[in-house]
């Protein structure tokens, strides 16, 4: 059994202010952490906060941060930085860090090393643009994220990582991908998973479905064979 995941990525949303009276609202409202894992990944500036005021069935992510331990980034966020915190998980690889700030599946590849040598659980995301889809391409282009994402980790590594398929024509769109078809890929991925690693691997690792998730559609997705949660923007 794998046990889902429930992230929100708040992006650059949230005052200090609103996000205490969000945390505060939540935490009594959670499910037992033993049945599902929710977590916030929220900006930077608001971790350290978070984190001394989560619940015992939430727990705080960030958003993104560097490969190297320290050194002349500026503005960039080591994984030392983010252990110190008390985060629990990070994401890795969003569709919007790809594209606007020209993140690379090397670069990925080397940050998710580095948050398991910190104990930070990756989120790792990976979607497909609508031209695309169009093409009949999203087999290729998420194979080849994935096989670049992941290469080199060992199967022991790979399960101690999270997936999120993000169809990027589905983000913030209002457009949701059929559950169906959403499965349909997600069992793809976890096949590519399979193919760089093991059989085992492949099963193990949750694999979450993110794109204009509601409340409406959540139970549906849920329902799915291969989809283990949500990521929700």
């Amino acid at each position: 059994m794998r046990k889902p995941v429930m992230a929100g990525n708040w992006k650059m949303n949230k005052t200090r202010d609103e996000a205490l009276q969000f945390i505060y609202s939540v935490n009594n409202e959670l499910p037992s952490n033993k049945k599902v894992e929710s977590v916030i990944c929220a900006p930077a500036i608001l971790l350290r906060c978070l984190v001394k005021r989560q619940g015992n069935e939430l727990r705080i992510g960030a958003q993104n941060m560097h490969y190297a331990e320290s050194g002349a980034y500026t503005g960039e966020i080591s994984p030392k930085m983010l252990e110190t915190t008390g985060v629990s998980y990070v994401v890795l690889g969003h569709s919007e860090r790809r594209e606007m700030f020209n993140e690379t599946d090397e670069a990925i590849n080397k940050k998710i090393f580095a948050a398991l040598e910190h104990d930070i659980t990756p989120i790792v995301c990976c979607g497909e643009t609508l031209e695309e889809r169009e093409a009949g391409k999203v087999e290729e282009v998420l194979g080849n994220q994935i096989r670049k994402d992941y290469a080199n980790l060992t199967a022991e590594q790979v399960v101690k990582t999270i997936i999120a398929y993000e169809p990027i024509w589905a983000i913030g769109t209002g457009k949701t991908c059929d559950s169906i078809e959403a499965n349909r890929v997600i069992a793809m991925i976890r096949n590519v998973v399979k193919q760089v690693s093991t059989e085992s691997a492949g099963e193990a690792i949750r694999i979450l479905y993110g794109g204009s998730v509601k409340p409406s559609t959540i139970e549906e997705q849920m329902s799915q064979s291969d989809i283990d949660g949500a990521l929700i923007g």
